[in-house]
Order: C-alpha cells, then sequence, then structure tokens
C-alpha cells in the first residue's frame, strides 16, 4: 500500500522579465525555493516575435527545454543545431563548457513560443565532462491512460502505470511525467523513495491531497512517502500539470549565472576560462550563432 506524500509548500510563480524580451515564470532558484537539489532553476516561459536567448555560456549543470507550443531553434560553438516544436524536448549537457544560443520562431499567426526549461545539477565528478545534446520528439513519448481514459500521462521520462520511458537521457537521474485529468479524473503516482519531487500546475484547477491549486504554482512535496495523489475537482474543464522527481545529490551548490560549480574557487575559475576562451570554452573565442544575429 502506497503512502502519499504530503505538501511542504505551494505558492505562485511570478512573472518577470528575462533573457531579451522573454518573459518567465522561475519557482525554482528563487528564495521561496533554492537549490532544491538536484534541482537548480524552473521557469515557464513565455518569448514572441523579436525576443529569445541570444548568445550564453554555460557549466556544470544540465539543461532540459520541453516546448508546449511553438518552435525554439538552437545553435552552439562546437556546430551543433536544430529545432524543437509543441511537445519536443531537449535535454543538453554543459559540462566542462558550451556556449549556445536558444531563439524562439516567429509564428505566423503572431502567437509566442511557450515551454519550460529545468535546470539540473550535474554530480561533481561530472562537472567537467564533455558537453552533449539528445533530442526527444513528441511522437517518441509513451502515454500511460488510467481511471477509465480520465487520466493520461506522458512519459517522458521515468516510470507511470506499467509504461516505462526507457530512455536514458541526463546524467542525474529525473523523471518527468506530463499529466492531464479530465473533469473527475484522479492519479496515484508512485515515485522513487528519497527523490525531491514537485509539480507544476499548468491549466485548471488540480487537487493535491486535499488541497486545491490553480495553475502557475509550484506545489513541492516532503521527501516521506512514495506517491502522490492528483485529483481534478471540477465539472468542466481539464487539469494539466508537470510531475517532477530527482535523485538528491550530496554536494555543495555554488552558481553564479549560467556556471554552477562545487566551490567558489570553481566559479572563479569558470568566469576567468569563459573570458580566455580556455579549459572548454576555447570555441567560444569570436564566436557568434547565426540564430543569435536575429536580434541585431
Amino acid at each position: 500500500m502506497s503512502a502519499p506524500r504530503a505538501i511542504r509548500q505551494a505558492f505562485l510563480a511570478v512573472e518577470k522579465s528575462e533573457g531579451v524580451g522573454a518573459r518567465v515564470r522561475r519557482s525554482i532558484g528563487t528564495p521561496k525555493l533554492r537549490n532544491f537539489s538536484p534541482f537548480l532553476m524552473l521557469d515557464h516561459f513565455t518569448v514572441g516575435k523579436e525576443a529569445g536567448f541570444p548568445d550564453h555560456p554555460h557549466r556544470g549543470q544540465e539543461t532540459i527545454t520541453y516546448l508546449l507550443s511553438g518552435g525554439v531553434d538552437h545553435e552552439d560553438f562546437t556546430g551543433h543545431k536544430g529545432t524543437i516544436g509543441p511537445g519536443d524536448l531537449q535535454f543538453m549537457t554543459a559540462g566542462r563548457g558550451i556556449m549556445h544560443a536558444e531563439m524562439p520562431h516567429n509564428n505566423p499567426d503572431g502567437s509566442p513560443n511557450v515551454g519550460i526549461q529545468l535546470w539540473v545539477d550535474l554530480p561533481k565528478k561530472l562537472k567537467m565532462c564533455e558537453p552533449r545534446y539528445r533530442d526527444l520528439r513528441a511522437t517518441e513519448i509513451p502515454i500511460a491512460s488510467i481511471d477509465n481514459g480520465r487520466a493520461t500521462v506522458k512519459v517522458i521520462s521515468g516510470k507511470s502505470h506499467g509504461i516505462d520511458s526507457v530512455k536514458d537521457l541526463a546524467y542525474t537521474p529525473v523523471w518527468i511525467l506530463d499529466i492531464t485529468l479530465k473533469p473527475g479524473g484522479r492519479i496515484t503516482q508512485t515515485l522513487p523513495i528519497g527523490w525531491n519531487a514537485f509539480a507544476y500546475t499548468l491549466d485548471g484547477t488540480t487537487t493535491f491531497g486535499g488541497r486545491k491549486v490553480s495553475k502557475f504554482h509550484n506545489v513541492v512535496f516532503v521527501q516521506e512517502g512514495d506517491s502522490i495523489q492528483a485529483s481534478n475537482p471540477t465539472m468542466d474543464e481539464d487539469s494539466h500539470f508537470l510531475l517532477i522527481a530527482g535523485q538528491p545529490l550530496d554536494q555543495d551548490v555554488v552558481q553564479y549565472g549560467p556556471f554552477v560549480l562545487s566551490s567558489t574557487e570553481e566559479v572563479y575559475q569558470a568566469l576567468s576560462d569563459f573570458q580566455t576562451s580556455a579549459n572548454g570554452f576555447e570555441r567560444a573565442r569570436g564566436w557568434q550563432s547565426e540564430i543569435g544575429k536575429r536580434m541585431l
């Protein structure tokens, strides 16, 4: 018999400016929720015309981008480039160093590009690994249907009701489940014991353990327990949320912007390496992305 997790806290992700002309609702990486290992940052972004995230560096973490609508192009200094569309994901391991750009599409109907970006810490021994990318297309994601079809789970990473995502997309173990509940629908979702877990609500109203939560909230669960219970209390609209869990890392986190290391000295070294184009940032010298030039 499962032991449901209680809610530790739930709070609204307030919209703010980020990048160039982008709007984000940040709920991890704020005073309300910081260094929730292995999670470093969670942004729910909305990026329209003539906005985006031009050339910038990273070291020491992985970023997971899940596009909900529109399209986003990406390009880095290794020559890697590509595009993700609705329902697609990109897993980027920054490792010892990457410089890249993420630029939204100019949609013919004028609609914005909307998605989620999650930053995940890398184990200390992998902080200086070689950078890599993995894309996951919407068509590759298995779906679990439960509660007589009133609950559906896109199993991006992890396991749900007999469905295993199978794919190993990140170095740090993370489960990502995209859950939609029809009116009256409910779900009990098991989670790995001892992992940190949260739900981010995208649409509708969802009840977690007896507490009703509206959209754009981060619901943080305690570590004790092996499942979460959620239901849709309404009679006229679906509820939609992401359930994300990750294995905590027993290590210090020292972050300066896009550089996430384990000590102040390592952060200073990352800044120096980037400024001098050394130790993983050699290709940053004089590099400009083609997609970033859109901002010019």
